[in-house]
């Protein structure tokens, strides 16, 4: 195991999961096709800046799964051609990494879900399904300049042949769930392509830190209980805070994930540790 000088290790491996410190597309080039059942990508979006909104530090708006602040990331910076190119190259890795019985689950806003619609159909990536996730505690619009953000949207994905698809789906165990809080599904019901899911964590998706975009580890488990594979192998190219590792090892999947920034991937490796000592859920 390498260490960084601050004895953070750059791979992390226990029980067939693996971390890596370092970048999703040179680890990808190095892998063989093929290789996992599931991947899910959650990009920089493409929509930070340095604007100055007046939002005081201590504000007091609640209710909206913590406090707000706009994102001026750097590695959220991306111009439009860098922000397409780079989503042609991870998902032509994704396309050959990703069997046909598989899935790819990509998360979006308005900022770069254009670029992965039209990437996915340069590359022959067929889409099962456009998913909004409806944010009903969206944080408002301070501006008074344009209509609420209340929604994000996913892109479902496989490398099949449209007219052969064998992508996993877990029919039965979707259409039987209880999602807590979406007012949208009811047992016995199909799942719809609308989401009705808070932004909030429970505190201990955050105990040892978090990610400026961190999604809720409810809606992670829900992509696993729709086409997750018990004994199979998920790839997370953009690890951030674990959210994805933690919810693969609840679901019997081995997780391959890979973060470029130290801090984010230090916090990941926590999560994965402390989780590998719950039990996992049954009955995918």
């Amino acid at each position: 195991m390498t260490s960084t000088s601050s004895a953070v290790p750059t791979v992390f491996t226990a029980e067939g999961h693996e971390l890596v410190l370092g970048d999703c597309i040179n680890g990808m080039h190095a892998l063989p096709a093929a290789s996992f059942d599931l991947a899910i990508v959650d990009p920089a979006y493409g929509a930070s800046t340095d604007r100055k909104w007046g939002i005081p530090a201590d504000h007091g708006l609640h209710g909206f799964g913590g406090k707000w602040a706009q994102a001026a990331h750097h590695w959220d910076r991306l111009d439009n051609v860098d922000e397409f190119n780079n989503i042609l190259t991870w998902l032509d890795q994704l396309r050959r990494l990703v069997k046909p019985s598989g899935s790819i689950w990509i998360h979006s806003t308005y900022h770069n879900s254009g670029f992965v619609n039209v990437g996915c159909q340069l590359l022959g990536l067929e889409i099962i399904n456009e998913v909004v996730w409806y944010k009903r505690n969206a944080f408002p619009n301070l501006a008074k300049r344009r209509l609420t953000a209340s929604h994000e949207t996913l892109l479902w994905v496989h490398t099949g042949s449209p007219k052969h698809r064998q992508y996993r789906f877990n029919y039965d165990a979707v259409k039987a769930a209880d999602f807590v809080g979406d007012s949208l599904k009811a047992p016995g019901k199909q799942l719809r392509t609308v989401w009705d899911i808070p932004n909030n964590k429970d505190p201990n998706e955050r105990a040892f830190g978090s990610h400026p975009t961190q999604k809720p580890l409810r809606i992670t488990e829900r992509l696993f209980l729709i086409s997750g594979a018990p004994g199979g192998r998920v790839l997370v190219p953009f690890l951030g805070s674990g959210t994805d590792a933690v919810a693969a090892t609840k679901f019997g999947m081995t997780v391959l994930g890979f973060e470029n920034e130290l801090e984010y991937f230090a916090i990941a490796c926590q999560r994965l540790k402390a989780q590998l000592a719950e039990p996992r859920l049954e009955g995918l």
